[in-house]
């Protein structure tokens, strides 16, 4: 067993996880600077597959980095990278919320909340940089993204029709060689 790859997998999924603001999605360019670039726990490929399984299953978004985990250092690691997300977070949680409930009044601790969501935001978009830049290969891919961007965005249509129009031309673009 790895100690020392399970430490640094400890450290850098719980670091990463208590500053996630906004959810673990938005921290997507973290956890794959730390995964792929810093400690190569696993490759581009491996990384936007990983990602595409957590988004797809059902279950907290935190599958992602326990499935880095599991791939860098099997059930320890899967083990490990859980812990790692969820005990310093839960944690936080519960000091937040005390916080919250005693500051509430103060206009600095007013202000310093109002200044999280465009954070959030701000984390988000960079987030869909590093999953689109993961994910999306060629013009047909391009036109498939945004597509299904834009229509989620500015319609009150069920995403689901946008994802099966999606994938319908992404088949039909497959067949005529325009897709892998």
């Amino acid at each position: 067993m790895n100690f020392g790859g399970l430490v640094s997998l400890a450290v850098s999924f719980a670091t990463t996880a208590m500053v996630s603001f906004g959810g673990i999605l938005v921290m997507v360019p973290e956890i794959h600077r730390q995964s792929v670039q810093v400690f190569h726990w696993a490759s581009d490929a491996e990384f936007s597959s990983a990602f595409a399984v957590s988004q797809m299953a059902p279950g907290p978004n935190i599958m992602l980095m326990s499935l880095i985990g599991w791939r860098a250092f099997g059930i320890a690691g899967l083990l490990v990278a859980t812990l790692a997300i969820v005990l310093p977070t839960g944690v936080m949680a519960v000091v937040a919320r005390r916080t919250d409930a005693r500051l509430s009044a103060s206009k600095n601790f007013q202000i310093v909340r109002g200044s999280l969501p465009p954070i959030v935001a701000g984390l988000m978009i960079a987030s869909g940089f590093v999953t689109a830049k993961l994910a999306v290969d060629g013009a047909v891919g391009v036109i498939i993204a945004l597509g299904v961007a834009i229509f989620v965005a500015l319609t009150k249509v069920n995403p689901l029709i946008a994802i099966l129009f999606a994938i319908t031309i992404g088949v039909a673009a497959g067949r005529l060689g325009y897709m892998a």
